[in-house]
Formats: structure tokens, sequence, C-alpha cells
């Protein structure tokens, strides 16, 4: 690998999984120290792998000093315009200043008690109401964010990737439209109140700015889940550096829906100078060996269904082929890790994880669950501590136990029982981004006409990456196989395979 991106680590109350941030220059005791900090950044470089740190500008905890000090001050003080603040609605501003839902469910505004005791005003949260939105307008706010930064690049962070980066702009007028006028996000426009709006490359330009005080400059990836052609502003050189990529993530195991998110996304990188990047799986989703594992096995082109909604029906365990949603994920690895480009892996699907369904309510943590109960699931089931051995308290993650609770079938995907199993999902993975090292040369690709279940590309160097998608097998292309996602039969591709072959 080349880096590690480590989600928050800084102190928080766990409202939202540590994105609840109460200070973002310190380490949550829990944890460890700025000095345990120190020196595992230090042998992360003795060993060449870069750090990643996640930092979250939108909102901060409610328990920052910020808020706390914005609580205790009175209405229209400097300490309030740090955050978004607003008189209610109705004769005795009882009412919100609008409709607008938060992300996890509920109103998106929390209402105060006055210093003097008296029912005051509300402050906007997006997400939960633990995350009280930051004033980005505020110069003071964006100062701060700036001495952040050079407080983690200094300690030798090699960059940071942005939570909800087009969230952090918004244009609030004094009458706030409902929820009904709101434009649809997922658009080409820019023109949401509090989503993707232009100014938020105003506040990266300057980030860039500190970035290049550095020598190798430090960069970042943008989570924005933004209209394709929009993403490239947030991966500019003169902006973040990088934005994810979620198109393949969305995709079902198709050869039309991969090939056309491929094609755009490269066509897009090279019209503007950013960089590719390349995801199927990250804390926020359900695993991909599981999506994958819930579209029909005889027809991989019509879909499979929502992960999220499998897991609302209870996940019976007959709607999901955990066989076949692992060979597909694999396949799909060595597709990706085949593109030019960044590919970031999320933890444990090097160990081919599915995602763990049987989690008792009175176990979850993600506010997402409790604040829309039968409706959304939460996240939870993605964010179970790693299996690394196959027995001993929590499969070796702690020896205190686990903060998640591990299904059983954990002990037979643990990382020391797949060390010695040359064909496990995790000795591919090495395998591949050994391959993947060798081979990488120039960003550039050619897509090779195949029957329509089959998707192969040639990179330089004649390194030929041929997937098939279909129910059948299919005639193996000439060449010498260097790497298969399962074992190969004589000259034929198997369903849902990959090989890398050299000529």
């Amino acid at each position: 690998m080349d880096a590690v991106w480590m989600s928050p680590f800084y102190p928080s109350a766990l409202a939202d999984g540590g994105y609840d941030v109460d200070d973002y220059r310190d380490v949550d005791p829990r944890l460890g120290t700025l000095a345990d900090f120190d020196e595992m950044s230090a042998a992360l470089h003795a060993a060449g792998i870069r750090l990643i740190v996640d930092i979250v500008p939108n909102p901060s905890s409610d328990r920052h000093a910020w808020f706390q000090e914005a609580l205790a001050s009175p209405r229209g003080s400097a300490a309030r315009d740090r955050y978004v603040f607003r008189d209610g609605l109705g004769p005795d501003g009882d009412l919100p200043p609008s409709d607008w839902q938060s992300i996890f469910g509920g109103p998106a505004w929390e209402r105060i008690t006055e210093p003097d005791g008296t029912p005051g005003q509300w402050y906007l949260h997006l997400f939960a109401k633990e995350q009280p939105d930051l004033n980005w307008a505020s110069r003071e706010v964006r100062d701060d964010f700036l001495t952040t930064l050079r407080f983690w690049a200094d300690r030798g962070v090699d960059g940071f990737r942005v939570d909800v980066a087009h969230a952090l702009t918004k244009d609030l007028p004094e009458t706030l439209p409902a929820t009904a006028e709101l434009p649809d996000s997922d658009v080409e426009h820019g023109a949401h109140p509090f989503w993707d709006r232009d100014e938020v490359h105003e506040v990266y330009a300057e980030w860039r700015g500190v970035f290049d005080e550095y020598d190798p400059p430090r960069t970042a990836v943008a989570e924005a889940w933004v209209h394709p052609s929009r993403r490239a502003r947030y991966a500019s050189p003169e902006g973040l550096g990088q934005a994810f990529n979620f198109d393949l993530l969305r995709a079902d195991f198709d050869p039309g829906q991969f090939r056309a998110s491929v094609t755009r996304n490269l066509a897009e990188a090279a019209a503007t100078g950013a960089s590719s990047t390349w995801v199927f799986s990250n804390h926020d989703v359900v695993r991909h060996p599981t999506r994958y594992g819930l579209s029909p096995a005889q027809e991989p082109s019509a879909g499979g269904r929502d992960g999220k909604q499998w897991l609302l029906d209870g996940a019976p365990a007959d709607q999901l082929d955990r066989a076949l949603g692992l060979r597909r994920a694999r396949a799909a690895t060595l597709l990706l890790l085949a593109l030019p480009g960044s590919a970031y892996l999320y933890q444990g699907e090097e160990l081919g994880l599915h995602e763990v369904a049987e989690i008792a309510d009175e176990d979850r943590q993600d506010p997402s669950f409790f604040r829309n109960p039968g409706v959304d699931i939460g996240r939870d089931g993605c964010r179970v501590p790693l299996p690394w051995s196959a027995e001993g308290t929590a499969y070796g993650f702690s020896g205190t136990g686990a903060h998640l609770p591990q299904p059983e079938w954990f002990g037979a995907a643990a990382a020391a029982r797949q060390e010695q199993d040359e064909d496990s999902t995790l000795n591919l993975y090495r395998r591949a981004l050994a391959w993947r090292r060798r081979l990488q040369g120039a960003e550039e690709l050619e897509w090779v006409e195949e029957e329509r279940q089959v998707l192969h590309f040639v990179r330089p160097g004649d390194w030929h990456s041929v997937t098939n998608f279909g129910p059948g097998p299919v005639p193996l292309p000439a060449g010498r196989v260097v790497l298969a996602s399962d074992r190969l039969d004589g000259d034929v591709l198997p369903a849902g395979t990959t090989a890398w072959i050299l000529r």
C-alpha cells in the first residue's frame, strides 16, 4: 500500500462515530496521545507509507469549546457567528426556521436555551443534533482550519480526507425556502443553498495555499456527493487534488455500467488535469460482496437489491448468495486495480468481509438508525472491527472486546487464517497490489471490443484486464495469465472472474 487513511481519532462523544469533533488538534485519550500519534507517523514514514487523516470541517461537536461559548453568549454575538443560528418562526419563535430535514432524519434545526433560561434561537445541523454546522462565511472559522491543517502537516500528515466537502459554504436568505422549493442537489447547477455551492472552492484554494507551503506539497481527497460534471473542481490541482468517484460504488455488477463509469471519469480527469479515483466500499455503505450477492445470478445486468433494504427486511439468508457476492467482489477488485489512477480500499475488503447483519438494536450506534427507526438500518454493519485472529477476545482486535459485536463467521475470515491460504482474498489483494505496482504506467486505457458480457481493456506494457460479468464461461484471450480472481479451468474465463494477461 502507498498510504493509510485514518478515520477521525479526535476527542469525541462518538455521537456519529467520531465525526462529532470536540477538538480538531488533539487525540481522543481512549486511543492515545499526540506523542503516540507522532510515533505512529514516524513508523509509517519509515516503512514508506504516507498518512492521510480525516478532517471534518462542516460541523463541529456540540461539546466543542466554540459551541459551548456560543450557548453562553447572547444573540448576535461573535461566538454565535461561528455557527448558523436563527430565530424561530411563529409568534414565540417556537417553530424551526425551516422544515428542512437532517441527513440522519428528523429536523435539521435544534432549539437552545438562552443564558437567562428562556427558550432561544435555533442552530442548523445537517447531520446529528450533536453536530452543529459551522459558519464558513466567518473569517475566524476559515483561519482556524488553516491553523489545523498546518498543525497536522507539521506532524507529518501527508494528506487529508475532507468529510462532506461539498457542504461548507451556504447561501441562507432571511426567509429560507421550504423543502419543496429546494432544487435537486444532484444536478449540474450549483444553486442549492447548502450543497455544492461554487463559493466552496474559494475555501479550498486557500487550503491549497497551505498545502503548497510544504515539500512535498500536501494533498487532499474530497468526499463530495455531487453531479459528476462538478466533481473535477474539487479534484483540481488548484483545489484539493482528488475527489472520490463513487460511480462504481453505486453500480450494479454490470459491464455496461462499469464501462460507462470508467470511460466518463477518465475523460473528465484528462480534460481537467485532475486524477482519477476508484472505490467500491467505505464506512458509509453496505460492503460490496454483500451488494453483489443480492443480484440475480442468472441476469447480472438486471441489478441487485439495495443492501440497506435487505437489512431492513431482516436479512433473510436466502436473499444473499455469499459465495457469488465474494466471487464478483474479487473479480471487480482486479478490474479496479488495473485502472489508471488511485484505488481506495476499505478496511476488511481485503478479507472478503460481508456486511454484518446480525446486530441487535440495543448494540447499534449509528445515529441514522436511531433517528430513522424502521427506515434506515444505519452503517454499523460495515464498521464492525476486523478479525485478526481466528480465536481469542474480539478475534484479536483488542484484549478488552469490540465496540460492535462480531459474528461467529468472522473466525473463518480472520487475517491469520487467510495468511496460510494461498487462494484467500487477503493473498489475492497482496498479489494484485504487487503486480499493479510493477505494471502501472501512463494513465492510459484502450478498450478491446468483446461480447456484451465481457469487459476487456489494455494498459501500457500490453497489460490486459479481462472480466467476465456473465453467467457462463467465455474464451480466455491469448497471452500469459499472471493473475486471476479465481481458479481458471483451461482456456476459458469462468463467470464472475477477472484475469490479468501479459502479451
